[in-house]
């Protein structure tokens, strides 16, 4: 089975959970940024939950499909067409051969995440099927998919068409944004009123958004607690020594504007980190877009953990739908 490219979207990567376990070797995770949606989009054709789909981001891809298959589109509202019919999002869909799947323009959200029974069967790398562009690393030959680009697809049952996931399980981000904080090892750095300015003011998602990282503009600039910089530190008061860099960890080069790191985002470095987006809001960072008000909410430790054990909680009620 196969899947012909007709037009490549804006970019569009073959993407599964990731490649834990290779971070100390500056190998990031990688894989799907929403990876709730990835779940939903697997789960609704009948593939398990890490096969590899497709993630297009701002502007969806031209597809002919060579044979019957089972498809699936989640995450942002881009509407879905089949040889140019409408279709619902979140939804089984079928596919036969020679139809054709395109995209309207997007209208809420950043990026959709496309399943297809079987799975994109590339070759794994490292474990996994996922693209990591900047290390030509896994996907379709280490890149985006390009026109004319034939697609692999593995062998599967497909499951029942016209399965759906209701509006309560899909998880969106709010307006403005909130994204919650476990402040981090440096945030003694800062001084009292740079914290609390942090958390008070609203900041936007700038154009500098990708799978790297998130930038954020438009709060006021941090003030550091005075020091003298440590032997390796540049001269910067937002410098450090090299440190490691947590996943979801918010660095502020020069206290000006915070860049949280995510799914491709390198290992270390040299800024100082603020704190660290809790586990389960790193997929809505996905689907911001840019200009997108954003608030930073400070969390503990206690609150971080019981978030994570409700977007669980969540997961288990989509399993649970769409056995």
């Amino acid at each position: 089975m196969a899947i012909k490219v007709l037009h490549h979207g804006l970019s569009t990567t073959v993407q599964d959970l990731g490649r834990p376990g290779y971070f100390h070797l500056g190998i990031p995770v990688g894989g799907a940024m929403d990876r709730y949606a990835m779940r939903a989009a697997n789960l609704l054709v009948g593939n398990d939950e890490g096969a590899a789909g497709l993630e297009a981001v701002f502007m969806g891809p031209k597809f002919e499909f060579l044979d019957d298959a089972l498809i699936a589109v989640t995450g942002a509202e881009m509407p879905v067409r089949i040889d140019g019919e409408l279709q619902p999002g979140w939804t089984a869909l079928k596919v036969r051969a020679g139809q054709t799947v395109s995209f309207d323009f997007l209208k809420s959200g950043a990026r959709i995440y496309i399943a297809v029974s079987g799975g994109i069967d590339v070759p794994e790398a490292l474990g996994s099927r996922s693209t990591y562009v900047i290390g030509a690393l896994g996907g379709y030959q280490g890149r985006a998919i390009a026109a004319g680009d034939e697609l692999p697809v593995g062998k599967s049952s497909m499951a029942s068409e016209g399965r759906s996931v209701a509006e309560e399980l899909r998880r969106k981000p709010g307006m403005p944004a909130e994204l919650r904080v476990l402040p981090g090892l440096y945030w003694d750095r800062l001084t009292e009123e740079a914290k609390r300015n942090f958390f008070a003011d609203q900041w936007k998602v700038a154009l500098e958004a990708d799978r790297m990282g998130y930038r954020f503009r438009g709060g006021r600039k941090l003030e550091f607690v005075e020091r003298k910089q440590p032997f390796g530190a540049g001269s910067d008061p937002s410098n450090i020594v090299d440190s490691c860099y947590p996943y979801g960890s918010i660095q502020v080069p020069g206290g000006t504007e915070p860049i949280i790191l995510h799914r491709d985002a390198v290992s270390g470095g040299g800024y100082f980190m603020v704190g660290t987006v809790i586990s389960a809001d790193m997929d809505l960072i996905a689907q911001l877009q840019p200009h997108t008000p954003t608030q930073f909410v400070e969390v503990t430790m206690d609150q971080a953990l019981s978030a994570r054990a409700d977007r669980q909680a969540l997961l288990e009620r989509l399993r649970a739908a769409l056995s």
